[in-house]
């Protein structure tokens, strides 16, 4: 890394850094005490879902099941029940899967290697990368989607990223790493801060940026996106409300339930039918012998 005015390591990591100092959220997963295992949970969780929701479901889960090994000795079943509604229930599943393994593979301890990170289910580059960084203050790249849009708008001058993570990305990101690992992976969490609370997808607060001066998007006249259409994502009437539906029932019930009660969750009998199907191929609802309908 040079030390010309110009680097934007220069620019970016001490003002961020400060910011971050004087801003961060008291999150409990963030906390000195907090263990790998929470930082672990919080990932999953955190996954297209709001801070403000995932916050009493991470408590009750942790209250619940504070180790690995006490979620992989519950049945996956308790593991979606317990996600509640915070949506994309199958990382329910996968977070129980990913506990099993710790439990079977890793004596309960989380590993700290980022390989073995991303060897257990449900965990991708970015979770591996993530619970490195936050959990054990390791240096590693991490690029969730409002790190990769601070870097795009700071740097690159663009308002949003590409729809997936690039070469030219992960090289930017690795040369941003402060060389020092704990300092390094306090930069992660502090340019995902600022993505998720100033430098935000919609109307950003560029008025409380600390690096405003020096974004090379503000410096070229904030240009709007000119890339391929963003997904707008939608949720009433939709195949993912239906299976939210019929997933409420059977997270409601003590038991198994009988068809006629998922057949009075969701009017539309086709896309009922099709949400079902889809939640049995998931493994997020098991039929038993007499017909009816429970969690695994």
């Amino acid at each position: 890394m040079t030390t010309s005015t110009t680097d934007p390591g220069e620019r970016l990591v001490a003002p961020i850094l400060q910011w971050f100092d004087e801003h961060a959220r008291d999150l409990p997963w963030r906390r000195p005490e907090a263990s790998a295992w929470s930082v672990l949970v919080s990932e999953f969780m955190l996954q297209q879902t709001p801070v403000v929701r995932v916050l009493p479901v991470h408590e009750a889960w942790l209250d619940r099941w504070p180790t690995p090994a006490a979620l992989a000795a519950d049945a996956s079943g308790e593991a979606v029940r317990a996600w509640g509604r915070l949506g994309y229930p199958r990382r329910a599943l996968r977070l129980h899967a990913a506990a099993v393994a710790i439990t079977e593979q890793h004596d309960g301890v989380v590993p700290s290697s980022y390989d073995e990170l991303l060897a257990l289910p449900g965990i991708g580059d970015y979770t591996a990368a993530a619970i490195a960084a936050f959990a054990y203050g390791q240096r590693q790249v991490v690029l969730d989607t409002n790190v990769r849009r601070v870097l795009a708008r700071t740097v690159t001058g663009v308002e949003f990223p590409a729809r997936s993570v690039n070469r030219a990305e992960r090289d930017l990101g690795a040369a941003l790493l402060p060389d020092d690992a704990p300092t390094a992976a306090t930069w992660s969490v502090a340019v995902m801060e600022l993505g998720a609370l100033v430098c935000t997808a919609d109307r950003p607060r560029c008025a409380d940026c600390p690096v405003r001066d020096a974004c090379a998007w503000q410096q070229a006249g904030a240009p709007a996106y000119d890339g391929p259409p963003r997904p707008v994502q939608g949720y009433a009437g939709t195949d993912r409300q239906c299976r939210g539906r019929l997933l409420a029932v059977l997270r409601d019930a003590p038991g198994a339930v009988p068809k006629k009660r998922l057949d009075a969750a969701w009017d539309e009998p086709v896309q009922r039918e099709r949400a079902l199907t889809s939640l049995l191929a998931d493994g997020l609802l098991v039929r038993t012998g007499d017909g009816h309908y429970a969690l695994p």
